[in-house]
């Protein structure tokens, strides 16, 4: 299908697309290993999605089942890669214990059905006991996963490992790579201030007590969550995450970026994480959320494709979330040298992350006009 007109109005030349972001998780509400008050930010980050990549099962792409999601495997086998943090999701269980897990139910066949649980329901003791346990005598309960067209297939890769909490992730993944700590609730659930509360002081209480000098940042797609936590601590940054608009919900806060900026304005977040194809369907918002102050970073699977990576280093943009973590951090080491050489005449500034290629003015103009049409 061909390309229809594009749609210029709105999009900024390469004269407004920042050169630096404006905050990024440079700042002074993160530890020292990213980055200290008032540096400009040094690097373009790279987060690894639920460690090394999400599993996918019904992907045909192997990489998207080779280690099981969110889990210490997972994280540390990203880590190997010159990537910043690890992304992954965060609930509480029934008796407060913070644990590692993106689904808002946990699924095992018992007696020939499929039994469902909500996650926030189970004990620790009772999470603990799906998929492969720690004591290798013993069998644990096949974990079973719910597709989003409602097929239930059996959480089969190639490499699996038993569910881990909050603290182990403190304890046994290596302390050179940073969190990115999805605060993780349901979005068919209004939660009140005061549950909040109590299920993100049980988060901190492990925080605050293994973090050490670990670089953390919280974000959540849950307005109220990142409105709350903002409250409750000020040593880490919160990020807001949004589909931008490429899906709607009740909460208008959810529905746009503008709502985003608005929202993390109004609540002195440091932040927002927005699916990709958002930000590439309307480039202007780059700039509005730089006006205010805010860092931006993206996910989506847009982002496992190295030039679309690559452009939003371009733009402007503080960093991205990832599945394939080898190839995006190799392809953008590529990238990066290609820069340096071009730029090497240019002494002392051969080494900065933030040096652009030398695109022309129209050049980049075209980019910015092709890229909304492609992503619609």
């Amino acid at each position: 299908m061909a390309l229809k007109a594009a749609h210029v109005s709105g999009v900024p030349s390469l004269d407004h697309v920042p050169e630096t972001p404006a905050l990024s998780v440079s700042s002074v509400h993160l530890p020292s290993g990213v980055g200290k008050a008032g540096q400009k930010p040094t690097k373009f980050l790279v987060v690894g999605h639920r460690g090394k990549g999400m599993n996918a099962l019904l992907s045909p792409d192997r990489r998207m089942k080779e280690l099981k999601e969110n889990s210490i495997l997972s994280f540390n086998a990203a880590g190997r890669f010159p990537i910043d943090l690890v992304e992954f999701d965060v609930q509480v269980t029934k008796d407060d214990c913070p644990v590692i897990f993106h689904d808002d139910f946990i699924y095992t066949e018992e007696d020939g059905r499929i039994s469902e649980k909500r996650m926030t329901d189970l004990t620790l003791k009772e999470f603990l006991s799906y998929g492969p346990q720690k004591d290798l005598s013993k069998a644990g309960k096949p974990l079973i996963r719910k597709t989003k067209d409602g097929r239930f297939l059996n959480w089969s890769v190639e490499s699996d490992y038993p569910l881990c909490t909050l603290q182990e992730a403190f304890e046994l993944v290596d302390s050179h790579i940073g969190f990115n700590i999805e605060l993780k609730f349901d979005d068919y659930i209004n939660y009140q201030d005061e549950e909040l509360t109590q299920i993100l002081q049980a988060v901190l209480k492990v925080v605050f007590k293994y973090a050490k000098d670990r670089p953390i940042i919280f974000s959540s797609f849950q307005p109220d969550s990142a409105r709350v936590m903002g409250k409750l601590q000020s040593s880490y940054p919160v990020y807001f995450l949004t589909n931008g608009g490429t899906e709607i919900y009740p909460d208008v806060r959810r529905n746009s970026l503008e709502e985003a900026v608005k929202h993390c304005i109004e609540n002195g977040l440091q932040g927002i994480v927005s699916e990709v194809k958002a930000v590439f369907r309307c480039p202007s918002a780059i700039s509005k959320v730089k006006e205010a102050n805010l860092g931006l970073i993206t996910y989506g699977v847009l982002n496992n494709v190295p030039e679309a990576v690559y452009m939003q280093h371009l733009m402007g943009i503080n960093g991205v979330i990832v599945d394939l973590v080898q190839e995006i951090t190799e392809s953008l080491a590529e990238f990066n040298h290609k820069t340096e050489e071009e730029n090497g005449e240019e002494e002392g500034k051969a080494n900065e992350v933030v040096n652009r290629p030398n695109f022309s003015q129209r050049e980049i103009s075209f980019l910015l006009r092709l890229i909304p049409e492609l992503v619609q």
